[in-house]
């Protein structure tokens, strides 16, 4: 693959550190986090000790003191380990980037020393049963009452949704009247407070190992106090950071694409058919081209909007092209190296179908390839 010019000696000891802790934590009791639908507990503390948590955030709030570069590498490695039970970076990058950019001095003494440690958990519940990539339709509701609000509903497909200890709930704020207007709200919950319940995890097609759960509110009194940045500024808040996180999927389906290559390049140097490997027949080397030059492409992209996110300058648009693309070429390189693999391919023993199965949400969270396009579409 291509040398990458971005990471600095730091980046790349931290890299080295990380990828050991993934190999000695993670790695061997992955297979076990699997079959029980969620990772161990105490996988959050160990990843707290190594430094491995809010990676871009100032050591003054309980961050590493890195930059979004380090949560590169967290997303980069966790994908190339096949660890997909671990969301480390929904938890670091989106909940905690979301508290330290618009909480209040008080909220990130609260919460984020507790969340860089791995004492808490964070999970951010915005997706519903009815509503899907369309945040505006969204029908939990939050009244004031006093200095509280009352918040009701649900919410869906929630990362660390089981171990969560606080999360990022995305309410209407419901006033009496008619019109829907700014009023879309974040609140912070912690999960010990009454009204707050925990469903069932889901049975996932792929990513097994990471708790994607249900979260229910009802009657739920958060204090008025617990609101990220002001009432009715949710969705200009959310649609701030979607870029990033958008990114951050895409700098993982690619890891997750050079990982299926890597596994299908080393089966083609070892099995045969009639007579000879399968690497030295032309199909498979073309294949096989073909899947780098891809990948190759696909890290050039995301490398050059990781580049523009440090200075500040990632478009919106961009960002969305980058996780639309890089989602599909990962789709299209785990379909072909599945098919190179045979019958073999088709077995969950083999690295190859965990990454088939794991791979095919990209196209789905984070808003679908099709609202990618869209979202391109209204660039031009």
């Amino acid at each position: 693959m291509l040398p990458r010019s971005l990471f600095s000696e730091e980046h790349d000891a931290f890299r080295d550190s990380f990828r050991r802790f993934l190999d000695e934590r993670a790695v061997p009791k992955h297979a076990s986090w699997e079959a029980q639908g969620h990772v161990d507990r105490e996988i959050w503390r160990e990843a707290g000790e190594a430094g491995a948590l809010l990676t871009a955030l100032p050591e003054s709030v309980g961050g590493s003191g890195g930059d979004r570069l380090h949560s590169a590498i967290v997303l980069e490695e966790v994908a190339h380990s096949m660890s997909s039970g671990l969301g480390f970076s929904v938890h670091s990058d989106i909940v905690a980037t979301y508290i330290h950019k618009y909480g209040s001095a008080a909220q990130k003494a609260a919460w984020l020393p507790k969340m860089g440690s791995g004492e808490w958990v964070g999970a951010i519940a915005m997706t519903e049963p009815g509503t899907g990539s369309d945040l505006q339709r969204i029908a939990t509701t939050a009244v004031k009452e006093g200095d509280e609000y009352v918040i009701n509903g649900s919410k869906t497909f929630i990362t660390n949704g089981y171990h969560c200890d606080l999360a990022i709930v995305c309410a209407r704020i419901d006033d009496g009247s008619k019109t829907e207007g700014n009023n879309i709200t974040l609140f912070v919950v912690e999960s010990a407070a009454p009204g707050f319940s925990k469903g069932r995890t889901l049975d996932k097609l792929g990513m097994k190992a990471q708790d994607t759960g249900e979260l229910f509110f009802s009657d739920l009194r958060v204090p008025a106090d617990h609101i990220l940045g002001s009432p009715g500024m949710g969705f200009p808040i959310l649609m701030a950071e979607l870029a990033w996180e958008r990114l951050m999927i895409a700098v993982a389906c690619v890891a997750g694409a050079r990982r299926a290559f890597e596994e299908t390049v080393k089966y083609t140097r070892g099995r045969e058919a009639f007579g000879k490997p399968l690497n030295r027949f032309q199909n498979t080397r073309f294949k096989l081209a073909e899947m780098k030059t891809e990948i190759q492409l696909g890290q050039c992209l995301v490398d050059r909007c990781l580049g523009l996110d440090l200075e500040g300058k990632l478009p919106i648009d961009a960002a969305a092209s980058a996780k639309y693309w890089t989602s599909e070429m990962l789709g299209r390189v785990v379909d072909e190296c599945v098919q190179l693999h045979g019958g073999y391919g088709y077995m969950m023993e083999y690295p190859i179908a965990r990454c088939y199965a794991d791979a095919r949400v990209q196209r789905i969270y984070g808003g679908t390839s099709e609202i990618m396009k869209e979202i391109v579409a209204r660039s031009l």
